[in-house]
């Protein structure tokens, strides 16, 4: 017997139910479908991602609609065009025999006109985007204002994204007496305050404890130096030779470039950021439900709503700003009652937080150990030799193989089976045997920032006056580089060929990270720590621009590498080239436009050995 009939569905959602091969509902399901359906009530349910919330909402929404009247009944925010279609598909899945009832999506990036025509038709339910939905409100396309249902999913992650103000105008235009049910993962205040405001004595199901992670996932932390972060994701994907993940990181340019980084290298990988076209997104997203992409590279923001099976890891190349975001991450794997992994590349300086993610999610991370080469060739070669027994033989090799003995029958089975596994292994042990061990940091590392005792740590750059900077100007620069607050770097002194600035110490990791890492007008930027203390306290220059005594003189530096140095050189240093990573600001609105992102697929250079499906 299907246990959803337990729930008091109809006998058409049951047939549909059948149809798409449910049997157990999930434990969010199993408390908000009979609650929903007996009474009239508004509703917080708190659940992870990946829980099967849609459902949860869509099976009793669906049995409350009148398919008869075709006013609109029903609206459903949702914080991304990506889940507003998802949504949609999955209602109308659920709606598939109730006849008359339709559900239209409404969102940003599409005809405005052809969406209103279609809620014009009749649409009992409308699933939309908080941006576009207030668009279509002051158009006068939609009435909402005697709607019986307003569903938010994924509250969260729409306050997060910045929509505050878009939901309580939209909320303010609906009917007092309504049902409203909010989904969310966690329950930040500004849930909570949305709650107060526009709620009557919601009730409150809780999957598991407030803000908990699945049950399904674990959690897995790599501590590295700044300059290894992209040298160990490399390593975490060979080590996982079927991996199919979702790549995590804070801002468009740094997932464009780690993207781009993992192509040149010879993996499946794409990005997945708001500077791509709808038609790059929807691409994109084509090619990694069919598996085409194993690598998809993404922030935050873009991979809301995506909900593809069986993903079997998510890393956090970068954590994100919000703590909290962490549980939509890892929610995108484990899902369905399957186990996922989640995988975080830590600095030290940055370890912190993984102590704050384990409050919140009340589960605790796993350190492990940075894979070696030889243990990745020892995966790689026995997951060749599985592929090789388990591949299928088409019979028309039969008519090569004459010609095959010929060419190989003068070789031992252990010769030929050493030769043939040798096609494919020898580029993997080749690259790694040139490759050094990486070790998680333990003891302070070369270069690593010298606290001085005022908290604060001394750089030495190879930029100065004659890069046509001031005081005044490398320190607007650099703010605006690192992103650093109006007081977060001081004590400035640009000489001749090079510079000198302080910032605190907690920023040292970051700076030397993205510094070493990009280009001023073509010549490379070298950053190092310098070993003369504080400085001089005075940032203050003369008429002629040169600074006064500031830290100790270290000479003129060229620094760094050499601008004209090739691809396959900066691949084998493991730095990151990243140039600018400002982050993006959590209240700003992912609007959709079609400026065209720079994703072109680069050849593979250099000896790093092309990834086999």
């Amino acid at each position: 017997m299907n246990k959803f009939q337990e729930l008091g569905l109809n006998e058409l959602l049951l047939k549909a139910i059948q149809d798409l091969g449910f049997e157990n509902p999930s434990e969010v399901q199993e408390k908000a479908i009979p609650l929903l359906l007996q009474q009239d009530t508004d509703i917080v349910a708190l659940a992870q991602t990946g829980t099967g919330k849609t459902a949860a909402f869509g099976f009793p929404l669906i049995q409350k609609i009148d398919p008869e009247n075709r006013s609109t009944q029903a609206l459903i925010l949702s914080p991304t065009r990506e889940l507003c279609l998802q949504i949609t598909n999955e209602i109308k899945q659920y709606s598939k025999y109730v006849k008359g009832l339709h559900t239209v999506a409404v969102y940003g990036g599409a005809s405005i006109t052809e969406q209103a025509k279609e809620v014009k038709r009749g649409a009992q339910i409308i699933v939309a985007t908080p941006g576009r939905m207030q668009d279509m409100i002051n158009r006068n396309y939609v009435n909402i204002k005697n709607i019986q249902i307003c569903i938010l999913d994924e509250a969260d992650e729409m306050l997060n994204m910045g929509f505050y103000e878009d939901i309580t105008s939209i909320l303010s235009d609906t009917p007092e007496e309504k049902n409203t049910w909010l989904f969310s993962a966690t329950m930040p205040q500004e849930v909570a305050r949305i709650a107060k405001e526009f709620m009557k004595r919601p009730q409150e199901i809780t999957v598991g404890h407030k803000n908990q992670g699945s049950v399904n996932v674990s959690h897995e932390y790599y501590l590295v130096g700044a300059r290894d972060r992209y040298p160990v994701l490399k390593r975490l994907a060979d080590m996982n030779p079927d991996i199919f993940s979702v790549v995590f990181c804070r801002t468009k340019r740094d997932t464009q470039a780690v993207a781009e980084k993992l192509i040149e290298d010879g993996y499946n990988a794409a990005a997945l950021h708001g500077d791509l076209s709808q038609a790059q997104r929807d691409g994109v997203m084509k090619a990694f439900r069919g598996r085409q992409i194993q690598m998809l590279v993404a922030t935050d923001v873009a991979a809301r709503g995506i909900d593809v099976d069986d993903i079997t890891h998510v890393i956090n190349y970068q954590l994100p700003d919000e703590i909290e975001t962490y549980n939509h991450r890892s929610g995108r794997t484990g899902r369905a009652g399957k186990t996922g992994t989640s995988i975080v590349i830590v600095t030290k300086s940055e370890y912190k937080k993984i102590q704050m993610i384990e409050r919140i999610i009340k589960t605790k991370f796993v350190q492990k150990p940075i894979p070696t080469g030889m243990e990745i060739c020892e995966v790689q070669l026995i997951h060749l030799a599985n592929k090789v027994k388990g591949v299928e033989v088409d019979a028309e090799i039969d008519k090569y193989l004459p010609k095959i003995e010929e060419l190989l029958g003068d070789l031992t089975k252990e010769e030929l089976i050493k030769k043939m596994f040798s096609v494919e292994f020898n580029r993997f042990i080749e690259y790694y045997k040139k490759q050094n061990t990486i070790d998680s940091p333990k003891s302070r590392e070369k270069g690593e920032a010298t606290v001085n005792s005022d908290g604060s740590v001394r750089y030495f750059l190879n930029l100065g006056a004659r890069d046509n900077f001031d005081w005044m100007s490398l320190k607007d620069f650099l703010r605006d580089t690192l992103d650093l607050g109006r007081d977060d770097l001081f004590k400035v002194d640009v000489k001749e060929g090079f510079s000198f600035f302080n910032t605190d110490a907690a920023h040292s990791e970051r700076i030397m990270e993205i510094l070493n890492n990009m280009h001023h007008e073509g010549r490379q930027v070298n950053v190092e720590i310098s070993t003369s203390g504080g400085g001089s306290s005075s940032s203050r220059r003369d008429h002629n621009g040169r600074g006064r005594s500031g830290g100790g003189f270290r000479g003129e530096r060229s620094g760094g590498f050499r601008s004209d140095r090739s691809s396959s050189d900066r691949r084998s240093s493991g730095g990151d080239r990243f140039g600018d990573r400002r982050t993006e600001s959590r209240f700003g609105r992912n609007r959709d436009d079609d400026r065209p992102a720079r994703n072109e697929r680069r050849s593979v250079r250099g000896d790093r050995p092309r990834r086999s499906n």
